[in-house]
């Protein structure tokens, strides 16, 4: 079982950037890839960007490449999604998530372990 608590989401201007955070505990945290979803209201929940056990491999949706990074700490059981340049369509619920295995996976089902979400906001 693994426990993950995002934070860090808040109301921001477009252009401007946050530093979401996701902790994790319960369990081994460098085993697992972690992964980072949004849901804006009305849509489907989409992958943003996945991140191996060591850090060293990433993989990134489209719409993000170029404006978000994601990294992660395993000393401090935290991974981060860095956010610049956002956009109003950036607006959504951001899930951290956790899988089992090496695949830097973008489908949501794959996915064991999800955190409560938090909520990000892009005025234009």
């Amino acid at each position: 079982q693994v426990q993950l608590v995002e934070s860090g989401g808040g109301l921001v201007q477009a252009g401007g950037s946050l530093r979401l955070s996701c902790a994790a505990s319960g369990s081994t945290f460098s085993w697992y890839v972690m992964g980072w979803f949004r849901q804006a209201p009305g849509k489907e929940r989409e992958f943003v960007t996945a991140i191996s056990q060591s850090g060293r491999k990433t993989d990134y949706a489209d719409s993000v490449k170029g404006r978000f990074t994601s990294s992660r700490d395993n000393n401090k059981n935290t991974v981060f999604l860095q956010m610049n340049s956002l956009k109003p369509e950036d607006t959504a619920v951001y899930y951290c998530a956790v899988r089992q295995g090496n695949f830097l996976s973008t489908r949501g089902y794959d996915y064991d372990y999800w955190g409560q979400g938090t909520q990000v906001t892009v005025s234009s």
